[in-house]
């Protein structure tokens, strides 16, 4: 018997045993929420061309990211701070537009958003993000927004509207430039995993190390750090311990995740929204599931979305509709705009198609039926007699995701009683309902 096996079995017949099996699943669970975003800080900085403090303004329609949000005119950073220094952006007058800034800390919560909404007082020119408790003034004329982690992700989107230059134009006028020289931390080492191949064991291997390098401010979490420190302590006490560990997480904490997508959400009508979004409060699982399906989820006051497909995949080769009344058209569920995007099954990077299109939004110029209502129609091909404007194409052969926004929800939107409506399978060969006489959405 060799030496860690034989400590392991005296620790056994001590009474002494490793994490149960719930204990390894909410160790790695919790920890996989913090590990998806430090993978993507690795991925942005090693392939996407990031420098701390520095914004990125995408390209308008940049379709690169998982579930982009392509309605909107997109720039980001990754912005250090500490107790001398903040980062300040300069956000243009912005008027008849949806904008908004926003502040997402290193495990997944929206700490903030800076738009004419939350400071009415001072909607455009400069804000200072801070550390939060930090001893140190901004520049005059500057306000301050408290954040309470060393890093983030800013995030702006704006709305594209009917002029999609102008947008750009406003895009391109937000800066970003920094007070001091903060002292930057090296971004900590974690496995680079993909979606549909999670780490095993190995999420604990640098597991001190992750949890050490920004704290996790939300109530509850510290007996989740115990845990998550009692496993990588058994995984790292010999090769058995470890492989038991391996084996919980492939076995059950997965199996726990995949079923969180759909458990942690709410669900009408064929579609799913998530309970929570952007900040979670005590409930870290759906932080995690959140972080998985959608890194830098806003929070539902700016906006909902909905997913159909997520549990049961669309067949990109049949046609999909759906109707919406004309009492119930989607404009009238939005303070801003709507779209639905299309999207693949497994990573939820935008489907290629030979037109092009990827969404569909309040500025499509959708038609209406003689009776008032809308159809939106979901295929391969377009379907005999239907608008352009009322189709967006599928990826044939392929499984799909359709991705429901609306920014600026209503009262019944955001309370969970309102739902885009059901979409109707059609199927390869099937019938399609004739639509004329259609007139201007």
């Amino acid at each position: 018997m060799r030496s860690a096996e034989r400590q392991t079995w005296i620790g056994r017949q001590k009474g002494v045993t490793g994490p149960s099996e719930g204990d390894i699943c909410d160790a790695y669970l919790y920890l996989l929420g913090r590990l998806l975003v430090l993978r993507q800080e690795h991925l942005d900085f090693a392939l996407d061309g990031f420098q701390w403090n520095q914004l990125v303004h995408r390209a308008v329609g940049s379709v690169s990211r998982p579930n982009p949000d392509l309605d909107v005119a997109h720039s980001d950073a990754w912005i250090a701070i500490d107790e001398t220094s903040c980062t300040v952006i300069e956000l243009p007058p912005i008027v008849g537009r949806y904008f908004t800034v926003q502040i997402v800390n290193p495990w997944g919560e929206t700490v903030a958003n800076i738009n004419e909404r939350n400071f009415a007082a001072h909607s455009s020119g400069a804000y200072a993000l801070c550390l939060r408790d930090a001893p140190i003034t901004p520049p005059p004329g500057t306000e301050r927004v408290d954040v309470p982690n060393r890093k983030a992700r800013v995030l702006l989107h704006l709305e594209l509207g009917a002029n999609h230059t102008e947008a750009a134009s406003l895009q391109h006028h937000v800066g970003m430039r920094v007070t001091g020289v903060p002292d930057i931390a090296p971004t900590i080492r974690c496995p680079l995993f993909t979606n549909d191949k999670l780490p095993g064991v190995a999420a604990f291997d640098d597991a001190l190390a992750v949890l050490a390098s920004e704290p996790d401010f939300n109530p509850g979490t510290d007996s989740l750090q115990t845990r998550v420190r009692a496993v990588m302590a058994w995984a790292s006490s010999n090769d058995a311990e470890r492989a038991r560990i391996d084996a919980v997480i492939r076995s059950q904490a997965w199996r726990k995740l995949k079923q969180h997508v759909a458990m942690m959400n709410s669900s009408g009508n064929g579609w799913v929204r998530p309970k929570l979004a952007g900040s979670f409060g005590e409930d870290w699982l759906m932080r995690t599931v959140t972080n998985y399906t959608h890194l830098w989820a806003n929070t539902q006051v700016e906006v909902v979305e909905f997913t159909a497909g997520s549990t049961s995949p669309l067949d990109g080769s049949d046609t999909y509709s759906m109707t919406f009344a004309k009492d119930d058209l989607p404009s009238s569920h939005v303070k801003y705009f709507w779209s639905v995007l299309c999207v693949d099954a497994v990573d939820f990077h935008v489907t290629r198609n030979v037109r092009n299109r990827f969404f569909i939004d309040d500025q499509s110029r959708a038609q209406r039926a003689s009776d008032g209502s809308v159809t939106l129609w979901f295929a391969p091909q377009k379907p005999d007699h239907v608008p352009d404007a009322n189709w967006l194409p599928t990826p044939a052969g392929e499984y799909f995701c359709l991705t429901w926004r609306c920014y600026g929800p209503d009262q019944a939107t955001m309370l969970g009683n309102w739902y885009p409506p059901r979409l109707h399978r059609i199927g390869v060969g099937g019938e399609t309902h004739a639509a004329a006489e259609f007139s201007i959405l």
